[in-house]
């Protein structure tokens, strides 16, 4: 084999190599989705949802917290001319209250989880679909996600995808 054979050989090697590698490169594409929902409206309304419901449970814990004070303030007061037993039961009563209160906290942050990924569940899929509709369009094979990546030079779908979603 001659050393010009070689050498073109090598040549023709490396341009298929790059033209594979600048193939590849157009089939990723990057796009940050939770920018992406936030721009939906139906992520403004979920959250506005959400914020109501938080602010009912918040409300409802305020006024028991009140109810609670004013009940130990009154408790407290009246303790030294009360039975050792009153005062026992009473005690046992406010441990009660602030027992259930706690178990309620609880059960309405759970209540709020379930709520928000109820709410959210089908914004997300409704993204994810339009993102993969626009990128089988376009003929692109890989979307990650913008927000975990440190560069990000290859095609945003942003633009394309809001369209697609009619944002």
């Amino acid at each position: 084999m001659s050393k010009h054979f070689k050498t073109l050989l090598f040549a023709a090697v490396l341009f298929i190599g790059a033209t594979s590698f600048t193939t590849a490169q157009s089939n990723v594409a990057h796009i940050n989705k939770q920018e992406l929902i936030k721009a939906m409206p139906a992520y403004a309304q979920a959250q506005s949802e959400i914020e109501k419901l938080s602010q009912t449970y918040q409300a409802t814990i305020q006024t028991s917290l009140k109810e609670l004070d004013v009940k130990l303030k009154q408790y407290n007061s009246e303790a030294e001319t009360q039975s050792e037993q009153t005062n026992m039961d009473r005690m046992t009563e406010v441990e009660g209250i602030k027992q259930s209160l706690g178990e309620y906290q609880q059960q309405a942050q759970k209540d709020l989880q379930e709520k928000e990924f109820n709410l959210l569940k089908p914004i997300v899929e409704k993204a994810d679909n339009a993102i993969k509709a626009v990128a089988k369009a376009q003929g692109i094979q890989y979307v990650v996600d913008s927000a975990m990546l440190i560069v990000a030079d290859g095609k945003d779908l942003m633009a394309d995808v809001k369209k697609q979603l009619g944002l």
